[in-house]
């Protein structure tokens, strides 16, 4: 015992370091699995980059602590090895401190769009190395200093200001977390946030306690186990509650991994209780027929039209205007009493068919685009009538001619005319749906810094009881 103490290569430092690889595979399964299960394209922007730095971070956490405190037993004969790029750089900036950081610009995200009501003004990749510089100037001046021991301890002046470093990032999630408290999250943002804010802190006074212990009673080599053992247990317990995918992907963070209980919540208005969302209700009144002479956005209020319609342009590759349309509709039924559902949707159609490279990005000018993305109020009821407009222009121009004499538009008339639909057709129309590919709700940032405010013109016409009038 005494010199595996020193040396390390204990029984329970083996069973630390079994624990800790078993914790960092169940959080690779928890970051890729719901992706596979799924089929869900990957996001662009701090949506995919915000998790995939936590579970570096939470690499570099570990492999730090397993190398820095002698639970493996080798000899350091190598630079690599050191004392001050493990316990200094790797567990610090890139470990720790680059955890703690990504968790703070994730609720600084939900702060701004839920409470400020508008997209963050600093995106992400400026935002995320600003706080990590206090942690690179740290580490940088512990290695210029190397106040570490034989056994990578710090000195003793040196454990208040590395302590007091951790407590400010700790402090600034309390904060921010503390902000948001308010706002009824549907997707447990705030929840995760706070077991965060518990288990780093647990961290924290587990770290202390364990490093007053072992410099207060270094001669005993029981405390010297026990403490080193518990510090990575307690390590991978903090990597594993961290990692949160409620902010970056909430509506895949809501879905089941079991493939049967997906359909639930496979669209945003499902997931926010939108009524009639994605689906076309079976209804015993007759279909109303459909006059090809009726204007374009008139026709769009029929659900029925509008699916068939977006089945064709699906066909066409030209579907994201129509399923832009689609949403704002959905968008529309949220009352104005609301606005945590409409910031939800609206930031859902934003980071789908609005910010440059989005999956279904639409064709809308770049003066439209700025307005819904500097925009004041992200539960405006007039963010996107601009854009709607102009996208009704275009599908007028391009795509409503040819429908007219394609086989959507005759096997809607037969329809029509053959009344209300039984089984087999309501199975074939809930397949006009959506192509397969999977809405999901990024949280991205703002590309945009100007301060503009929307100049509200004309609406689209997008009222809430046409559509079961038609129908």
């Amino acid at each position: 015992m005494a010199s595996c103490s020193k040396d390390g290569g204990c029984p329970s430092d083996y069973i630390a370091v079994a624990i800790s690889l078993l914790c960092f595979i169940l959080l690779l399964i928890r970051a890729t699995l719901p992706f596979l299960v799924h089929k869900v394209p990957c996001p662009k922007g701090s949506s995919f980059w915000i998790p995939v730095i936590q579970v570096f971070a939470s690499f570099n956490l570990l492999l730090s602590i397993v190398m820095s405190i002698n639970l493996l037993k080798f000899k350091k004969k190598h630079w690599w090895q050191s004392c001050y790029l493990w316990a200094v750089w790797v567990e610090g900036p890139f470990g720790f401190g680059l955890l703690l950081s990504c968790r703070i610009v994730q609720a600084f995200q939900l702060y701004y769009i839920f409470v400020k009501r508008r997209l963050p003004p600093i995106r992400s990749y400026v935002f995320l190395p600003s706080t990590l510089l206090p942690w690179i100037a740290g580490a940088a001046l512990l290695h210029k200093k190397k106040p570490l021991n034989e056994r990578c301890h710090f000195g003793t002046r040196w454990v208040i200001p590395v302590v007091c470093l951790h407590t400010i990032y700790v402090a600034a999630l309390v904060g921010f977390t503390g902000a948001i408290r308010h706002v009824e999250f549907r997707f447990h943002e705030l929840k995760d946030l706070w077991h965060g804010i518990l288990v780093s802190t647990s961290a924290v006074g587990l770290w202390v306690t364990a490093y007053i212990l072992n410099e207060i009673h270094d001669d005993i080599t029981w405390l010297q186990v026990t403490s080193r053992c518990l510090l990575l247990i307690m390590a991978s317990i903090l990597v594993l509650a961290f990692f949160s995918m409620s902010s970056s992907q909430p509506l895949l963070s809501k879905m089941s991994l079991r493939k049967r209980e997906a359909a639930e919540f496979e669209t945003m208005g499902r997931a926010l209780g939108i009524p009639d969302s994605g689906l076309l209700l079976l209804r015993r009144e007759p279909a109303a027929e459909i006059d090809p002479n009726e204007p374009l956005d008139k026709l769009l209020l029929n659900k029925r039209f509008r699916q068939s319609f977006m089945a064709f342009a699906d066909s066409c590759l030209a579907g994201e205007s129509v399923h832009f349309y689609d949403e704002v509709h959905e968008l529309a039924k949220i009352p104005i009493t609301d606005p945590v559902r409409r910031i939800y949707m609206a930031r859902h159609i934003i980071e789908k068919y609005v910010i440059s490279g989005a999956l279904m990005e639409v064709n809308i000018s770049h003066r439209n685009r700025q307005e819904i993305l500097t925009t004041p109020d992200l539960a405006h009821p007039d963010l996107f009538n601009n854009a709607l407009n102009e996208l009704l222009h275009l599908m007028k121009m391009n795509l409503a001619k040819d429908y007219w004499s394609s086989m959507f538009f005759k096997k809607l008339s037969e329809e029509s005319i053959n009344g209300s639909s039984n089984g087999n057709e309501l199975e074939m129309m809930t397949g006009w749906n959506y192509s397969p590919r999977l809405s999901c709700v990024h949280g991205e940032d703002d590309p945009f810094h100007e301060e503009q405010h929307p100049s509200k013109g004309s609406s689209a016409p997008i009222p809430q009881d046409v559509e079961q009038q038609q129908q």
